[in-house]
Order: structure tokens, then C-alpha cells, then sequence
């Protein structure tokens, strides 16, 4: 890893892809296409020709969500708590800032009311029909103060009314992730769905091949700074994502086995589009938000490309028993199966058939790298050069949890 902490040397720069882009002339493939036309015209040659690799991914990412400035109402209230459409919101900030998670849970949702673990509405779907321009409802209350008088809000809004609602999620594209199966003898419920018992199913999250730390697996072009398109919002990389860990095994060309990085981007809701921002329900589990993400990768030199030509079958993520004592990952590998194995509707493990489902959409992430390709050759999306490269040696951390003597 240690070859790889510096920004690598350039045969084209930022500058001049920008100006083939901004001319109408810059070459744009999406990293789907990348690979047949990198083994019909050859590394070297390719490199020369194609400017830029759009990636993307579409999928389910839990930590997300939003700073809200509601404006102030007359007379003024400092909110103390407060709610939209019954889902909390924190607002230990300042007098009408609050931040939505998009995982927090709908207060008294009379689904989990009726039948335990089931949740239907949440910070999610809240952050879903904001985008959607839907009029929803503020409850806040305060405790009043000599600036601040007003003790009780209740008002309804559009993300036109607010000053500014933007997206600030702390992790999200995930270089690799677990594939998860069950191999108790008990149902369980997960973040990545139902998981039948006997190892009956398993389930994953992942745009394989065409996921963006997938095609960048050392950082080189993927930093602080980098533009993102956001749900169709141009947003932009703000630092390392919470729970980043690079200091994994790799396997061919570099690609993590596991985990290993991830991203925290921002971007301004009032430039999103409706059907790239999902609120989503999972039994068991609770509330989350799936989002479609694109990133556009530089052709700086043929190093760089030749990462962009990674196959689904060159893509290892670790299966883990999810019914056991998680995350201690290490003990918990069933086995390892390529992205090409799990695009498939079942799978052998232990002489066992088991089903596929994947939480994340391949042809909805298509469909966006095919959008961003098309806003770069449009001139429309300009790239940016990273202010700082993200940490390549980092291990992670996990809570200890002590008992009491």
C-alpha cells in the first residue's frame, strides 16, 4: 500500500480533460463499457483516447441525511424537539436548524405498534417526499426565552419554503461489502433483508463492477473534494466516510476482499430527483434511504484506466453467518463469492442451493453512470481534482463493551 500514498503521476491533468469537456469533445465510457473496449483497442491506445469512466451504484445506505434551516417564524421560536410527519429530528444546533436521519423511526408507527419489528415511515421517507416536493408537517417545541418567546410551532412546508435543506451523509459507497446468509435454524432479520434459515438465501449490496471504489481502489482519483453527481444534485466528497478501512486484504488489481472505504458526500436537496432518493422499510430492522450516486473517474494515465477494467468476476466479497455474535467477521466467513457468482438467482455453498436477492439495483446504477456520461459530454459536469487523497493505511476500531464487576 505504501507505493500508493501519493497522487499518482499524470499523462493527461484535470485541466485538459476539463477543457475537452467544456470544447464537447471529451471521450466518456461508462465503466460497463470500459472493459470490451479497453480489450479491443488495448490499455496504452485506450488511455490515450477515453478521458473520462463514469461509475455509479444504487442502493440502500443507512448513514444518511440532511441539515434543515427552517427560517424563522414570527414570533421566534427556539426549537428545543421537533418533528416532521411524526419522525424526530435533532435540533441541538441553533434556533431552527435540525438534522434528519434518514434512519430515525416514525414516533408510534402503528405498524410496529400492531405487528413488532415492522416499521413503515421514517426519516427515510421523509427525505423521499422532500425531494418529491411534498407538503409535509413541522411539530416543534421550545421553552421559550426572552428572544425567543414562542413555546409551540405546528406548520406545514415544501422543501421550497426551507433556506437551505442539504444532504451531509457521514458513509456511504461502500468499496465491498458482506454478502449475508443465516446458518441457524431460526429466521433472522437484517439490514440486508430476511435471511431464511439452513442457508437458504443469502442476500448483498453491491454495483460490483461498476461501483465507484471498485474502479478506484487505491484513492488516486477518488479524494476530498471530488465531484459527485447526488441523486442527481452536483455534490461533492467531503471526507473519508465513517467506518473507512483500507487496510484490508486486496485481492486482483488491488480490489478489497471485504469493507474497506468509504465515502461521506454532501450535495443541496433542492437539486435532486425524484426516484434517485428512496425511502426504504426492512422488517426487523428498521428505516433507511436508498440513493443513486455516480462518480466520474479521470483517464490520467494507463494505471489508473486499467483499475476502471475490473470484472465482476475479479470482485470477492466475504459471506458471513449473520446469525452469529456479528461483527467479529474473521470467524464468521462461510466463504468468498465473486460478483460474477452472485448475479446469478442461486448459488452452491456446502452442496447446498441457495437463492440470490441484492439489495442494490445494477440496472438503475447503469442508468445513472449512462446520466452522468451523458452531462460530461454535454459539457454540463465539469471534474474536480481532489484537495487531499483519502487515508490508504487505516485499520478500524470496534466498541468495547466491558461488563460490571
Amino acid at each position: 500500500m505504501k507505493n500508493h500514498t501519493v497522487f499518482p503521476h499524470s499523462m493527461k491533468t484535470y485541466e485538459e480533460i476539463n477543457k475537452k469537456i467544456e470544447a464537447r469533445k471529451a471521450v466518456v465510457l461508462t465503466a460497463d463499457e470500459i472493459i470490451d473496449y479497453v480489450e479491443k483497442k488495448g490499455l496504452d491506445a485506450a488511455a490515450k483516447e477515453v478521458d473520462v469512466v463514469t461509475t455509479a451504484t444504487f442502493g440502500p445506505m443507512c448513514s444518511s441525511g440532511c441539515f434543515i434551516n427552517f427560517g424563522h417564524s414570527k414570533p421566534k421560536i427556539r426549537m428545543s424537539e421537533a418533528w416532521i410527519e411524526d419522525v424526530l429530528v435533532y435540533t441541538g444546533i441553533a434556533a431552527v436548524d435540525a438534522y434528519l436521519g434518514a434512519t430515525q423511526l416514525r414516533h408510534n408507527d402503528p405498524a410496529n405498534m400492531y405487528y413488532p419489528g415492522d416499521f413503515t415511515y421514517g426519516g427515510g421517507h421523509v427525505i423521499e417526499e422532500l425531494v418529491a416536493g411534498k407538503k409535509l408537517q413541522l411539530f416543534a417545541l421550545s421553552y421559550g426565552t426572552d428572544e425567543y418567546p414562542l413555546r409551540e410551532l405546528r406548520t406545514y412546508f415544501t422543501i421550497n419554503d426551507l433556506n437551505q435543506v442539504i444532504m451531509v451523509n457521514p458513509r456511504n459507497c461502500y468499496q465491498n461489502y458482506n454478502v449475508a446468509i443465516n446458518c441457524s435454524e431460526r429466521p433472522i432479520y437484517t439490514y440486508l433483508g430476511y435471511l431464511k434459515p439452513g442457508m437458504k438465501n443469502l442476500t448483498y449490496c453491491s454495483a460490483g463492477q461498476l461501483s465507484p471504489l471498485l474502479n478506484d481502489p487505491f484513492y488516486e482519483t477518488i479524494g476530498i473534494g471530488t465531484k459527485v453527481w447526488l441523486a442527481g444534485a452536483q455534490g461533492h466528497v467531503y471526507g473519508e466516510g465513517t467506518q473507512h478501512c483500507p487496510n484490508v486484504e486486496r485481492g486482483e488489481n488491488g480490489v478489497p476482499m471485504e469493507g474497506g472505504g468509504t465515502l461521506a458526500l454532501t450535495a443541496n436537496m433542492k437539486e435532486m430527483i425524484p426516484g434517485y432518493v428512496r425511502g426504504v422499510s426492512l422488517k426487523g430492522y428498521g428505516i433507511s434511504l436508498a440513493l443513486g450516486i455516480g462518480i466520474p473517474i479521470p483517464v490520467l494515465n494507463p494505471d489508473i484506466l486499467k483499475r476502471t477494467t475490473v470484472w465482476d468476476r475479479d470482485i470477492y466479497a466475504p459471506v458471513i453467518d449473520y446469525s452469529l455474535d456479528y461483527p467479529q467477521r474473521n470467524s464468521h466467513i462461510v466463504c468468498r463469492m465473486s460478483y460474477e457468482e452472485l448475479k446469478k438467482n442461486e448459488v452452491i455453498i456446502n452442496n447446498k442451493v441457495v437463492e440470490v436477492s441484492s439489495l442494490s439495483s445494477y440496472s438503475k446504477a447503469l442508468e445513472i453512470a449512462e446520466i452522468v456520461k451523458d452531462d460530461i459530454k454535454k459539457g454540463d459536469f465539469l471534474l474536480s481534482k481532489p484537495i487531499k487523497r483519502l487515508p490508504v493505511e487505516q485499520g478500524i476500531n470496534s466498541l468495547v463493551v466491558r461488563k460490571k464487576n
